[in-house]
């Protein structure tokens, strides 16, 4: 098993790594609408949020040398389900490969995010 953390992805917030590297799958730990430049949670807007999870995202994967084609399943949290249909519009840009998901609504994120997305991802 291989730890990974991203340069190009803002520092965990706790105890964990960006990604985990088994022999035959990665997983990605949940990632909120933090910049990496400024360490802070960016504007409180879902379409914002959703698109620097993504670009979090984009960073871990180039990372471990993987693209959104690679991704095998999908675990998606947001605070308020009224947001789903932005989220899944900008969401459907990025996943053009279709991994299965999963998307749920959870009561509260760190940082009060709106939104978090993890990622099993082929190895």
């Amino acid at each position: 098993m291989k730890q990974i953390n991203a340069k190009g992805a803002p520092p965990a917030i706790g105890p964990y790594s960006h990604a985990v590297v088994t022999k035959n799958l990665i997983f990605l730990s949940g990632q909120i609408p933090i910049d990496p430049d400024t360490g802070e949670l960016i504007s409180a807007d879902i379409s914002n949020q959703t698109k620097q999870v993504i670009k979090n995202i984009s960073a871990i994967l180039a990372e471990l040398d993987k693209s959104f084609l690679n991704i095998v399943k999908t675990t998606c949290f947001l605070t308020d389900m009224s947001n789903f249909a932005i989220f899944n519009k900008i969401y459907e840009r990025a996943f053009i490969s279709f991994p299965a998901r999963s998307c749920v609504e959870v009561k509260e994120l760190p940082k009060k995010a709106l939104v978090e997305i993890e990622l099993i991802v082929e190895a």
